[in-house]
C-alpha cells in the first residue's frame, strides 16, 4: 500500500472538562446518553475506528479516520460533551504499521 492509499488516522486524547463530576462514573455523567449516541454515530459512519476510556483514569482515547487534524477536531466539535464534560488534550497523527483488521 502506498502512502497515498493509506488512511489518515488521528489519535485523540480527551480528559475531564470543567463540568466533569468526579463523584460520578463515566456513564453517570450528565448527558451520557446524548454523548454515547453521538459517538456511536461516528463509529457507524467509519469516522471513529476505535475508542473508549483508557486505564483506570478519566482519560479516553479515540482513533479517528479523517483527512486532517482540523477535520478530526471538527468531527468531535458537535459532541454534546465537547468542552464541558470532556476536552481534547491532544491530537496526533498515527501511522499504523501493524493492523490486523480485515480489509474490505
Amino acid at each position: 500500500m502506498s502512502d497515498a492509499d493509506r488512511e489518515r488516522l488521528y489519535l485523540v486524547t480527551s480528559v475531564p472538562g470543567p463540568m466533569w463530576d468526579r463523584s460520578r462514573e463515566r456513564r453517570e455523567q450528565e448527558g451520557w446518553d446524548a454523548h454515547a449516541t453521538f459517538m456511536n454515530a461516528l463509529e457507524a459512519s467509519g469516522d471513529v475506528v476505535l475508542g473508549g476510556p483508557a486505564g483506570d483514569g478519566d482519560e479516553a482515547l479515540v482513533l479517528i479516520d479523517a483527512p486532517s487534524e482540523e477535520a478530526a477536531r471538527a468531527l468531535l466539535a458537535d459532541d454534546p460533551w465537547s468542552d464541558t464534560i470532556v476536552r481534547i488534550a491532544s491530537v496526533v497523527e498515527w501511522t499504523l504499521l501493524l493492523d490486523s483488521r480485515p480489509t474490505g
